[in-house]
């Protein structure tokens, strides 16, 4: 449990009970009474809670931030466009030179809309996979998270009886306040599963409109697709005249500059983007294929007041810019690997099993088991001994989340020293905490 001098985040925390559900603006943000902190500063790669404590920081924000917290080019841009106006009911031309470093960067998006969140980005590009295609049904795969609205919170957080046999999976919301009827326009199946996938498209495949997928399982421990399964989806879509959504709001121009499209070479129909693109500011985009995109504004709705809120645009822009200018994805995917190496040395050294998950930039690593596929097996590791661990690091000064399920990501400005500093910490928390 931790027991940290946390008594202005506690002061905070019950202040905030007064005028916020369990004192935060978003679920993922509650650790727990007493033992959630409140964030006074963040700069570079390091993050100073409420109480005045330093530590260095690899939740980043839940992964947006890709160059450094409060990342003085990135700003700069920003203070220099808000002078000019922050909002408009027009289109200005930073949009455009941000969308056109955009489509020049991935290479299967043709055209693209900006949206303000990965919620609204997914919400969009299921509601253009429907038009295009006629049909209703989309597919997801279990632990995966697309987002707050009700077409996808389904079968991400559930434990693994409620989800039924693999072969025949029960889609279970995520949420009271889904309605039911939705549960006809969603199908849920494990993650890296061919044959299961097959088998279901051949009994609906010419149903579906969307299969949306996550390159990597975001939000449960960074799980890793075996090998071809994403150039499989890729080619049943093709075959069913499916549309093929890949989520990149967490892969996105953190695993390569062109997202997993780049790093697996594949193109799918739609992808959706937010976090990383626009380093900590709000924005967020879905694009793909011209022929799919064209349709916007011919019969498909799609629009949002802030969709081209300035900070955000020129955050955008500035990022992008720094991405294509300087090796930002190599440093850290250096500095990730020798940090994801080291702690699989200290587990070794320590005879504890373990399987490392993920990218350098965006990791994690379960407890007790040799391999995890899907969600199913990964319900299987030590989650508890990894609280455990994790609690102790940021009693130690480094703070990965709180929540087994969220990666550790790392940035451009997470230094080698911070590296060294990390895996002493790591150390010395295997040292103390017992399995």
């Amino acid at each position: 449990m931790l027991n940290l001098p946390w008594e202005k985040s506690k002061a905070l925390q019950q202040r905030a009970y007064k005028v916020m559900p369990l004192g935060v603006n978003s679920n993922f943000r509650f650790w727990g009474e007493g033992i959630t902190p409140y964030m006074q500063s963040a700069k570079g790669a390091y993050l100073w809670d409420a109480d005045g404590n330093k530590y260095i920081d690899y939740r980043m924000g839940f992964g947006p931030i890709i160059l450094g917290h409060a990342y003085d080019e990135v700003n700069e841009k920003v203070k220099t466009e808000i002078d000019l106006g922050t909002l408009s009911a027009m289109t200005y031309e930073l949009e455009i030179e941000t969308a056109e470093k955009f489509v020049k960067m991935c290479p299967g998006v043709e055209m693209i809309r900006f949206a303000c969140s990965g919620t609204e980005a997914t919400m969009h590009a299921i509601r253009v996979a429907r038009a295009y295609t006629g049909r209703e049904r989309i597919i997801k795969f279990e632990g995966m998270y697309h987002g707050f609205h009700d077409y996808t919170l389904w079968s991400t957080y559930a434990p693994t009886e409620a989800y039924g046999s693999c072969g025949n999976p029960i889609s279970v919301p995520s949420s009271s306040g889904i309605p039911r009827q939705l549960s006809e326009l969603i199908t849920t199946l494990p993650f890296n599963n061919p044959d299961v996938f097959e088998k279901t498209l051949k009994s609906i495949g010419e149903q579906v409109a969307a299969i949306i997928v996550e390159p990597c399982m975001g939000n449960c421990g960074a799980i890793l697709p075996v090998k071809n399964f994403l150039q499989f989806i890729r080619k049943q879509c093709d075959k069913y005249g499916i549309v093929m959504i890949l989520d990149e709001v967490k892969t996105g121009f953190r695993v390569a500059n062109g997202g997993a499209q780049e790093y697996y070479h594949i193109k799918p129909d739609l992808a959706t983007y937010a976090k990383a693109f626009a380093n900590g500011y709000p924005l967020a985009a879905f694009g793909g294929k011209k022929d799919i995109m064209s349709i916007i504004g011919h019969g498909v709705a799609q629009g949002g007041t802030f969709t081209n809120n300035k900070p955000g645009v020129a955050a955008a822009w500035a990022t992008l810019t720094i991405l294509d200018r300087e090796p930002v994805i190599k440093t850290i995917e250096k500095r990730g690997k020798r940090l994801m190496d080291g702690i699989g040395n200290i587990f070794k050294e320590s005879g504890i099993p373990f399987c490392m998950n993920g990218y350098p930039a965006m990791f994690s690593f379960a407890i007790g088991v040799e391999e995890v596929r899907d969600q199913r097996t990964w319900n299987e590791s030590e989650k508890d001994y990894y609280l455990a661990l994790i609690e102790a690091m940021i009693g130690r000064g480094v703070m990965p989340d709180h929540d087994a399920r969220e990666p550790w990501f790392l940035c451009y400005s997470h230094s080698e020293a911070d590296i060294d500093t990390t895996l002493d910490v790591v150390r010395g928390a295997v040292k103390v905490v017992k399995r």
